[in-house]
């Protein structure tokens, strides 16, 4: 199969509906000649569903951040599906979780242990989901993708969730400094606001999309996930060979607007 990503294998996290941007990475990798694996969370059976309705049904291994044997076990898991000598050319962190009182506008009085849960879900599990697939990716070299939000400015009632997205770009910075040695790139695609599961946990979701409506130059659609998923794919591609350590902005121009 040709394509971008023909012969390439791809571990893809996050995937819980076929609304979210995860899913449409996972899909595009597949009809760009990828094989695809999945992890989840949880909801385990509600993801092998929503893995029947790619192109191909990708396998689901069960993987919590917090958890380090999970964590630890997860080369070994790859390797049940895809071989003893298996190897990945590509991750996508695409995990993030708040607790409620770390969003919507709480910002001044919420306690450390909602905002250690923030920043280990959200920043931290870049690094940990990094090292636990580093024996996979560092045979051949690959492309580590995490999902993010623009963290240069204070959004209404993101609160906690902005700091952990802050410390989710600083953590990829410094694994793709650490990394780089073994050809491993570490790059971050910050999209605009989709209407995913994940987006209808934070309160006040739509005064932060209004936004989008009256300020991207070249529109944005709340609606389609795809190209914030392209930007994903192309950066787990060989067409980024020298790019790690970056940013890259799938907004719709957003971030770069003055007043």
């Amino acid at each position: 199969m040709s394509g971008i990503l023909a012969g390439k294998r791809i571990l893809v996290t996050g995937v819980l509906t076929d609304a979210s941007i995860a899913f449409h990475v996972a899909r595009l990798a597949q009809e760009e000649g990828a094989e695809v694996i999945l992890t989840g969370f949880g909801r385990l059976s509600l993801v092998k569903r929503i893995a029947k309705r790619l192109p191909k049904e990708a396998p689901v291994i069960e993987l919590d951040v917090q958890n380090q044997e999970q964590l630890d076990g997860l080369a070994d898991a790859v390797r049940a599906h895809f071989g003893d000598d298996a190897s990945l050319d590509g991750v996508v962190h695409s995990i993030g979780f708040a607790p409620q009182d770390a969003l919507g506008g709480n910002f001044l009085n919420t306690g450390w242990d909602s905002v250690s849960t923030a920043v280990e879900v959200s920043a931290y599990s870049l690094k940990s989901l990094t090292m636990a697939t580093l024996p996979l990716l560092e045979k051949r070299g690959g492309s580590v993708v995490g999902m993010d939000f623009d963290a240069q400015v204070a959004w209404p009632k993101y609160d906690w969730m902005g700091v952990a997205k802050a410390a989710l770009e600083a953590t990829s910075r410094y694994l793709a400094r650490d990394l780089g040695s073994r050809d491993i790139r570490c790059n971050l695609v910050s999209a605009g606001p989709i209407k995913s599961m994940a987006a209808k946990s934070i309160p006040g979701f739509e005064e932060l999309a209004d936004v989008w409506n009256t300020r991207a130059p070249i529109g944005w659609d709340l609606d389609d996930p795809e190209p914030a998923a392209r930007g994903v794919v192309a950066l787990l591609s060989d067409w980024f060979p020298k790019t790690t350590g970056e940013v890259v902005h799938v907004d719709g121009g957003v971030h770069m607007m003055g007043a």
